[in-house]
């Protein structure tokens, strides 16, 4: 495997995007040989679920669309970022027990954190913004796992 790989995709700023984005990263993520059975692989799902659903519904229709990015560094660290044009920061909104949404992002820290990453923001240069995480990659390529026989 490269020293670094890179995939990125752009798609419409709307609903029916979301689940294009999702399974986009997780065919990536697959190709280069996470098990799309394990907890990671859920937990990266969602996580891009929720970045994505903000990219489409919190920029106001200022982002005619969002860029999906994915990043591999020296099979060491991954690093998925959701960038669209709105200059606003995702906010952190209180946990009102009458609240239906705005967890969205707690819930990307959290399970980031319990994956041992993080989430940034990072500007862009046209006054957008890019939402990150990175987590430590921790796939073993899907070559080792064929050929197996389990008794």
């Amino acid at each position: 495997m490269a020293d670094h790989q890179e995939a990125s995709v752009t798609l419409p700023s709307d609903p029916a995007s979301v689940p294009t984005a999702r399974r986009y990263v997780a065919d990536v993520l697959t190709d280069w040989g996470l098990d799309g059975a394990a907890d990671i692989a859920d937990s990266i799902r969602l996580i891009v679920s929720e970045l994505a659903t903000n990219a489409v519904l919190h920029t106001l229709g200022q982002s005619p669309t969002f860029t999906v990015e994915v990043r591999l560094e020296r099979e060491e660290r991954l690093h998925i970022g959701i960038t669209d044009s709105h200059p606003r920061r995702p906010r952190r909104l209180p946990a009102a027990v009458q609240q239906d949404n705005g967890r969205g992002m707690v819930i990307v820290r959290v399970l980031a954190a319990q994956a041992g990453g993080r989430l940034s923001v990072t500007p862009t240069e046209d006054g957008g913004k890019t939402v990150w995480i990175t987590i430590p990659w921790t796939a073993a390529p899907l070559a080792s796992h064929q050929g197996l026989i389990h008794t």
